[in-house]
């Protein structure tokens, strides 16, 4: 990595209270934060199905529900990874599903923030604002303000790519540097890639929806993402890369991740058997690099929104609402599937099409902030303004 920074220092880098590291459809941003917790935040752009990556097998009326989304129960082959009897994990989720039998994974389902738009910029925006409109700062942004600075630590950031997301963006100072030969499409290329597709009645309508997704990737509509990757992918990397930073003493200690190409309209048991696998094996090199300090680690993994529960016409799924969201590390005291469920009975649904939300995601955020990185009620508070309804959920981490 050190090839790529030649007006960087080693210690310059891993003094720096933020961090981006770029990759194709991932990226990574870290900052500083006193003590020996890690914490780590990671964006699914595009909208997980978390029905999907989590099924409630047991449930009645699951399988007409879903059809050829219900994949086999637990002990059947290419069966789910079971997770206490109702609910199972995808198959290509063994590192999180090991993680969950060591009790280091907690799994909260039927989770949503607090908009109902299926807009994916703005749920995006909102979801990194941590508020109920976009702001120019991020929430994690905001709690790093909070935090009083670690001895020998910079006060100034740095981002490894050509983006940061609204998460890490605010007062916090956080720094940009592109490694070179990276950079963005024109937005000429883009519009020409869009109007050569147009007319296609299936790559058309998924290649715009793309587009306007914020962080969303075209190239996962290829057939690429409907096969197996090999171990060693382009997040694997990055969450190798940003363990080994966090390992450090006088490493960064914050991290946020982004990882899209869940957005899955069409085909979707193809298409999203590649990325859960990469963020799974993502998540265990993140655990494996970071090391001994996985124990004081959390790691909070979210999504814009779920989608609707019923399989649309192109064996696919649309924007919905409630979704599945994970919490790992050595500190959180997971091997359990948590929130209310509220079932997938028609008069459950909402809006008669989604899982119906009954956690909301600021209340993870909050009680994380609270009880892992030690902030007062009154930083809390600031991440997330005009949150008094959701209050700080507790019990997600150890101690």
């Amino acid at each position: 990595m050190s090839a790529h920074l030649p007006a960087l220092g080693r210690r310059a880098l891993l003094l720096g209270l933020g961090a981006a590291i770029a990759l194709p459809q991932a990226r990574v941003a870290f900052a500083d934060a006193p003590g020996e917790a890690r914490f780590a935040v990671v964006l699914l752009r595009g909208g997980l199905d978390g029905l999907f990556a989590v099924q409630p097998y047991a449930e009645a009326s699951f399988g007409e529900l879903r059809g050829p989304l219900a994949l086999p129960e637990p002990g059947q082959e290419g069966g789910l990874l079971d997770l206490g009897g109702r609910f199972g994990l995808h198959p290509g989720m063994a590192n999180t599903h090991a993680m969950y039998a060591a009790n280091q994974a907690l799994i909260v389902h039927a989770v949503a923030g607090n908009w109902r738009t299926r807009s994916h910029f703005d749920a995006q925006d909102l979801l990194e604002s941590g508020a109920d409109q976009r702001l120019g700062s991020g929430w994690l942004n905001r709690a790093l303000g909070a935090l009083p600075r670690r001895p020998g630590a910079q006060n100034t950031g740095l981002a490894v790519g050509t983006d940061l997301p609204l998460l890490m963006r605010g007062q916090t100072p956080v720094g940009t540097y592109a490694p070179r030969g990276m950079g963005a499409p024109a937005p000429d290329l883009l519009a020409r890639v869009a109007e050569l597709h147009a007319a296609d009645p299936v790559t058309g309508p998924a290649i715009a929806e793309g587009l306007r997704a914020r962080g969303y990737a075209a190239t996962t509509l290829g057939d690429d993402a409907r096969a197996r990757p090999q171990p060693g992918g382009a997040f694997r990397a990055l969450a190798m890369a940003a363990g080994r930073l966090m390992a450090q003493p006088d490493g960064p200690r914050i991290a946020a991740f982004e990882l899209s190409g869940w957005d899955t309209h069409a085909q979707q048991v193809n298409r999203l058997n590649g990325p859960l696998f990469q963020l799974d094996e993502g998540l265990g090199a993140l655990k494996e690099a970071l090391g001994e300090h996985w124990r004081r680690t959390a790691v909070l993994v979210v999504t814009e929104f779920g989608r609707t529960v019923r399989v649309n016409g192109t064996a696919g799924t649309d924007h919905g609402t409630g979704g599945v969201a994970f919490l790992l590390g050595g500190a959180v005291a997971g091997g359990r599937v948590a929130g209310d469920w509220p079932g997938l009975a028609e008069r459950n649904l909402f809006q008669n099409r989604d899982l119906a939300p009954t956690t909301d995601l600021r209340s993870l955020a909050k009680g994380l902030l609270r009880d892992h990185l030690k902030l007062p009620p009154q930083a809390v508070a600031r991440a997330f303004p005009g949150s008094e309804a959701a209050a700080p959920a507790g019990g997600l981490v150890m101690g």
